[in-house]
């Protein structure tokens, strides 16, 4: 009597855009290997799994990691950017990130006016509990 186990479910193939590793994804972006596995983690960059379970990211993961380090400097937390990125195509083109930096420059310029504004207030000379209380955020 043999007894025969039946054998997992084959994976799907990593499709043939999905190409680059973790490490080809960090040396073209500039980071830490850790970093793109944390970029994955919160949504800014999407990998699929070989049957190795190894990930396989497509052409844009690099380019999206450099202009989420420019969000992040704007002042972006990695889930807003992670939300920033969400409709975008697999693929941008290049009206997908005109928009992402129109983006950008509008979170970016609201930002420096709030902060001009709590220079201003700094500036008057009051109590900074006063300031703090008063400031419309």
């Amino acid at each position: 009597m043999t007894i025969s186990t039946p054998l997992p479910a084959p994976l799907p193939a990593v499709p043939a855009g999905e190409v680059f590793t973790v490490s080809d994804v960090a040396a073209e972006s500039g980071v830490a290997p850790s970093a793109v596995r944390f970029y994955e983690k919160y949504g800014v960059i999407t990998a699929v799994r070989t049957s190795g379970n190894q990930r396989r990211f497509d052409e844009s993961a690099a380019c999206r990691i450099q202009i989420a380090k420019l969000a992040q400097g704007v002042g972006l937390t990695v889930r807003e950017i992670a939300d920033l990125f969400a409709g975008l195509p697999a693929n941008p083109a290049i009206d997908d990130w005109e928009r992402i930096a129109d983006q950008l420059i509008a979170e970016a310029e609201g930002r420096v006016a709030r902060l001009t504004a709590f220079l201003a207030e700094l500036g008057t000379g009051g109590r900074l509990c006063d300031i703090g209380a008063n400031l419309d955020t």
